[in-house]
């Protein structure tokens, strides 16, 4: 892994880790932080899914460590970077990264964390108990990550910087 990818990956767990702090939605049972979901899309359009699953694992952990996050901030953000990332890859198309997310976390995750709270957490609720939720917070998410990914996509994502073609050997 080159150093530029891996530059990105820990600015793009900066963001999530600092947004999941300052921006976070009620959704009734719990709290809705897209910031993390939107890091997911983008990460899932300029890096690939093994970095994005990285990023998104890295800041789940930072997230718990700190007490942004509960231990469903690991099946809640890896899945759907997963499922963001393998749609984008797989179609090329950056809206599909963000419908990826919102099935990964909003569907896939949000059944996964019920028995993943019930073992880890000692938690009983029913099967669709986190999906309002996690929907939210995807759904809103994942928007904010495609219109920042196509952003930085068109103006510097995929531009060589003036420094790169002035630097003086």
């Amino acid at each position: 892994m080159s150093i530029r990818k891996l530059t990105i990956m820990a600015i793009l767990v900066a963001i999530a880790v600092a947004g999941s702090t300052f921006v976070s939605i009620p959704t009734g049972i719990a709290r809705a932080y897209p910031v993390q979901h939107a890091i997911n899309v983008i990460g899932a359009i300029i890096l690939g899914p093994v970095p994005t699953v990285m990023v998104a694992f890295v800041t789940a952990i930072i997230r718990i460590l700190t007490g942004t996050g509960s231990l469903l901030a690991i099946p809640g953000s890896v899945i759907g970077a997963l499922c963001a990332a393998l749609a984008y890859k797989y179609s090329g198309k950056q809206w599909l990264a963000g419908v990826g997310e919102m099935f990964g976390t909003g569907i896939i995750a949000s059944l996964i964390a019920v028995p993943y709270a019930h073992l880890l957490m000692g938690t009983s609720v029913a099967a669709l108990f986190f999906m309002p939720a996690f929907l939210t917070s995807s759904t809103i998410g994942a928007v904010l990550g495609i219109v920042v990914a196509s952003n930085l996509r068109k103006n510097t994502i995929n531009r060589k910087s003036f420094l790169d073609k002035n630097i003086v050997r």
